[in-house]
């Protein structure tokens, strides 16, 4: 496969033709003809000038149409962490971002696709007679290929609008952005530059600078309009546009802007909002009728279509207001040599310009072989391709070049301008990138459609198929073992997975799904579009099921305020029907590993343990979470018996120990607990993910013994800053601070502040799930944060009904703690219990809330309130520390 051209809309079909390949596990021959000296930049992303930034904002210029966040997320791994999809890079950023984004193709798909490049430009390409295509190089070479796609970007212009002597002259610039054109102009030369859109924006930028004039010339003497420095959401046209004729068309074009702007006080949203349609409206049109829409209305569609970065807009501005830049509406009627080695420039009104040079910024050509490109030009006289309507661009069907016989029998494609005649809308990003990705799958859809021989799929631990090879799945296997007993570097073992097979949906997936909720360092958004992108092409009826619960589940927490428990319905439906899936399962149920399913009584996750053990027969996986489930229940003799069942099958099932140090911590079996547990996590659980929750069991004994010189011990030893980060350090780390605090087994200030500083702003304060919350409010309120609590409470009120209904008044309630206001806090956190099963995690967890109610108790004076919970405890389970309070309370 070859494709001509490696500027934006090349390096596109690269990145989609290498990653599909290499999905579907297809060889695959690719060779990037371009004479560039990188990939990627083409001429718009080869200018070094800060200034020239992308006329669309970040959040639209991603390489895939499926994840629009992909071009914000590499910026921020590529130093500009405080970037957002409203701001506007630089034109040299995106090309980096470009040829990254190809290399990194290349790379993953290296073994399966091979590209080569060739330094050179086509210029010319015929059919051969074994039904190929044959491209003539322009170095005297040939390149025989199986397809080619032409992503020549737009023509050159031709300057037919300049006069003779103009175009004799050696004052005058044709191509602006041909290297080294702007060498000559010296630095106090003045300069006409004629046209007044985007290109003489970019070139006014340039040449900007005191002690020099800068003239910019159109018909119209309009400049691009500015986008907004706060964009509104887009307002969709009136409905059955398609069907009016044009002249109704326009006018009722023209009241959606004008109605548009009086609501919103900006046209602008009713010009985004008619984007997607620009396509079927255009097609809807007869030649004539577009014909007057070129004639009457382009030019005013074009000043507020393609708009400048609002950063642009301003500097530009500075410059007219110093008349360093002049606009003028008129059209180049002549020019004279001067004898200074000038330009006398005379406009058809009479108006006289005098300048040093006059730059062409008219823009590119409509027609293919406007620049007179011996590519193009070849194959239109051949027959190969034929123009597009008004002679814009070529005809296509789908991409495919048609030929003068109106048939597209040749594997000939082209994207982004060339189709401009037949689309009007196809030379910015959303529309290329799609095109890019239609064109991959219309060239590797026939290399996967043969029927293979039926073979024999690798299955997981449990028997379950998996769509990829025998490599890939050895190491889907090591990282779902991992995942079930709780160990660390699973992560890294589906990363190896999808490093083996690229489009190995169930590996993707997989990383996004530990990404999102174990905190493992993943491109969730990334992964999650590659598991959807492969699902789609390679995976049976279980991998499709278990993509669209992964999808859900972030999809869920993304945006708050969605389709109430919508990742939790998918999951319980996909256990129905494939109860053996191990990861499902895991994830259901709410233990060390995973939130879980949340429902008020806990019983959702004990019947899912309970219907799928015919699948499991008793393997210590199952046996594990049901020990765990039990102990939920209150049933902890059966709990401590199942756990150490599974450990005596797998000492280093972590869902046991877990299950088993709420055993010991509920039946009030403290010394024996942390002694236990304290042995299993030096030796067994070195190599257990979540040891600091491990640990933080082992203090919660010890805070129970009320042994408080141990607890600061372990905290300071296994649990502080450096050895604890991210969201267990406010799980584990914080809250164990806040219930010694609230125990009295702390004095003094507690460093909590070290525990905020090793967890994500974000995290703290904009928490995707109520049960992360609960543990942000505990360790502001521990560091007696006040505006930062507040902040997150204002979070809590605009996210999802947990978080709205049990996390405000927490949070209300853990402010009246820190202002002493003892009756309030006693209110807010009674009234909380009856619910707090509802943002996840163990009851061990939620206690903390009613240690807190204890402390309120106490300081409020309600000491009878208090004995009664108290005695409430102790008849449940020992505990050296209620006793001392029990006391204390008696005296």
């Amino acid at each position: 496969m070859a494709v001509v051209g490696a500027g934006a809309a090349g390096a596109l079909v690269a990145v989609q033709l290498c990653e599909g390949a290499a999905r579907r596990r297809v060889p695959l021959d690719l060779i990037l003809v371009d004479p560039a000296p990188e990939a990627g930049r083409g001429t718009a992303y080869a200018t070094e000038v800060p200034e020239h930034r992308l006329n669309v904002p970040v959040g639209g210029m991603s390489c895939y149409p499926d994840d629009p966040g992909h071009f914000r997320r590499w910026l921020c791994r590529h130093g500009e962490p405080t970037v957002t999809a409203a701001d506007f890079a630089s034109r040299y950023r995106y090309g980096s971002y470009l040829a990254d984004t190809l290399g990194r193709a290349i790379i993953t798909a290296h073994g399966t696709v091979s590209v080569r490049r060739l330094r050179t430009r086509a210029v010319g390409c015929a059919d051969t007679a074994g039904g190929r295509l044959e491209l003539r190089l322009a170095d005297g070479g040939t390149v025989t290929a199986d397809g080619v796609v032409l992503a020549t970007g737009p023509a050159a212009g031709r300057s037919g609008w300049a006069p003779a002597e103009l175009v004799a002259s050696d004052r005058f610039v044709p191509r602006p952005w041909a290297p080294g054109a702007l060498d000559a102009v010296g630095a106090s030369d003045d300069v006409l530059l004629v046209g007044t859109g985007l290109t003489a924006v970019d070139l006014a930028l340039v040449l900007d600078r005191p002690g020099r004039t800068v003239h910019a010339v159109s018909r119209s003497g309009l400049l691009p309009q500015p986008h907004a420095v706060a964009p509104l959401p887009p307002v969709p046209p009136p409905a059955g546009l398609a069907a009016l004729p044009f002249p109704r068309l326009r006018r009722e074009l023209m009241r959606h802007f004008a109605a548009t702007r009086r609501a919103h006080g900006d046209w602008r949203p009713a010009f985004d909002g008619l984007r997607p349609e620009i396509v079927r409206l255009w097609q809807g049109l007869t030649d004539d009728e577009r014909a007057e829409f070129l004639g009457r209305d382009a030019t005013p569609w074009n000043v507020h279509r393609h708009r400048m970065a609002p950063s642009t807009a301003e500097t530009v501005s500075r410059a007219r207001a110093a008349r360093r830049l002049r606009v003028h509406a008129g059209r180049v009627a002549s020019a004279a040599p001067q004898e200074d080695g000038g330009l006398r420039v005379s406009l058809a009104d009479g108006r006289e310009l005098r300048v040093a040079w006059v730059v062409d910024c008219t823009g590119p050509g409509l027609r293919a072989d406007a620049g007179g490109d011996p590519l193009w030009s070849g194959l239109l006289s051949d027959g190969l391709a034929v123009p597009g309507p008004l002679g814009i661009g070529v005809s296509t069907d789908g991409g495919r070049l048609l030929d003068a016989r109106g048939q597209r029998e040749r594997p000939l494609f082209t994207l982004g301008a060339p189709r401009r005649g037949e689309l009007w809308e196809t030379t910015a990003m959303p529309e290329i990138r799609q095109q890019a990705k239609e064109i991959a799958e219309a060239v590797l859809a026939p290399l996967t459609s043969a029927p293979r021989a039926a073979r024999r799929r690798p299955t997981d631990q449990f028997g379950l198929p998996l769509s990829t090879h025998a490599a890939a799945a050895a190491s889907f296997r090591c990282g779902l073992a991992r995942v079930i007993t709780v160990r660390a570097k699973a992560a890294e073992s589906f990363a190896r997975a999808v490093e083996l097979d690229p489009g190995f949906a169930l590996g993707h997936a997989a990383l996004a799904l530990l990404g999102h909720e174990c905190g493992a360092d993943v491109d969730v958004a990334r992964e999650l579009a590659d598991a959807q992108r492969s699902v789609r092409e390679r995976g049976d009826e279980r991998e499709r099921s278990f993509v669209e619960v992964v999808t859900r589940r972030i999809k869920e927490h993304e945006a708050h305020a969605g389709a109430a428990g919508d990742g939790d319905t998918a999951l319980v439906d996909h256990l129905g029907r494939f109860p053996a899936d191990a990861f499902a399962l895991g994830i259901a149920v709410p233990t060390i590993a995973f939130s879980g399913v949340a429902d008020l009584d806990g019983t959702l996750a004990l019947g899912l343990v309970e219907r799928t053990a015919s699948a499991y027969e008793g393997h210590w996986f199952h046996t594990s979470l049901l020990s765990f489930v039990r102990q939920e229940q209150g049933r902890i003799e059966e709990a401590g018996e199942l756990a150490r069942a599974a450990l005596a099958a797998q000492p280093a099932s972590g869902h046991a120990v877990h299950a088993l140090a709420h055993v010991h911590y509920e039946s009030g079996e403290h010394r024996a607990g942390r002694d236990w547990l304290d042995g299993w996590i030096g030796g067994q659980g070195r190599g257990a993910v979540h040891r600091a929750h491990f640990s933080w069991h082992v203090a919660l004994h010890e805070l129970a013994l009320d042994d408080s010189a141990a607890v600061r011990r372990r905290w300071f030893a296994q649990l502080a800053p450096g050895q604890v980060n991210g969201v267990r350090a406010l799980v584990d780390s914080g809250s164990l601070l806040w219930r010694a605090r609230m125990s009295r087994n702390w004095t003094g200030r507690v460093p909590v502040d070290g525990v905020l500083d090793a967890v994500a702003r974000d995290l703290v304060e904009r928490p995707s799930t109520a049960f992360t919350a609960l543990h942000s409010a505990v360790a502001l309120a521990a560091a007696g944060d006040l505006p930062a609590l507040r902040r997150l409470r204002a979070h809590a009120a605009g996210a999802d009904p947990v978080q709205r209904e049990v996390v405000v008044p927490l949070c209300d309630a853990l402010e009246a703690v820190l202002e002493e206001e003892w009756a309030t806090a006693v209110r807010e956190l009674r009234g909380l219990l009856p619910s707090l099963r509802r943002v996840g995690g163990s009851a061990a967890q939620r206690e903390v809330v009613e240690e807190t109610l204890l402390y309120a108790l106490v300081e409020a004076g309600h000491s009878d309130t208090a004995r009664h919970l108290l005695e409430q405890r102790l008849d449940r389970r020992a505990s050296p520390l209620d006793r001392r309070r029990l006391a204390g309370l008696s005296l």
